[in-house]
């Protein structure tokens, strides 16, 4: 019985008491501590899958628009190669540039006599007709309206025919 008494007084005394409290409080923080452990372990687990599937589809996304770069850069190149390409024909500078010249032989077979003054002269002439043609609406629209092969020739003649009626209203004045 002695054993027991022993026990009962260490039980019943102050210190025993505070450590008996404090070893269960401690077990139960523990216990508390290591299930936190676990949630957050668990948690962590799920947003590094996370991440992995969000790098992945941003991976498969990345590849998708340096592909789509790439196509672009190949288009832009071709454009690139075929307005080269394009600059080097004939454009609308040149074919105006033609009807002036055109025009200015048409008026000097009227004026004939001298060749080198008359084809300065019928040169400035036509040059100011197609100035005076070229202002105005019909003409800004003719800009923004591709003209085809057949419809210059029709307008080369309409120039022509113009331009000759002028000069003979020119001179049927000066006479």
């Amino acid at each position: 019985m002695e054993e027991t008494n022993w026990f009962i007084s260490v039980i019943t005394n102050p210190f025993a008491k505070g450590l008996i409290l404090g070893i269960f409080f401690s077990i139960i923080i523990y216990v508390r501590g290591f299930l936190r452990r676990r949630e957050l372990a668990q948690e962590i687990s799920r947003l590094r899958a996370h991440l992995h599937t969000k790098l992945e589809i941003d991976s498969s996304e990345n590849e998708r628009r340096k592909g789509a770069l790439e196509q672009l850069r190949q288009e832009r190149d071709n454009l690139r190669i075929t307005v080269q390409s394009l600059n080097q024909k004939a454009g609308r500078k040149e074919i105006r540039q033609y009807y002036i010249y055109q025009t200015a032989l048409d008026i000097m077979f009227e004026k004939a006599p001298g060749f080198a003054p008359a084809w300065q002269i019928t040169l400035k002439e036509a040059e100011s007709t197609f100035e005076k043609s070229e202002k105005g609406f019909v003409p800004l629209l003719k800009r923004f309206m591709p003209i085809s092969p057949g419809k210059q020739v029709e307008e080369y003649e309409k120039i022509s025919r113009i331009s000759i009626d002028n000069n003979l209203s020119k001179s049927a004045k000066s006479s």
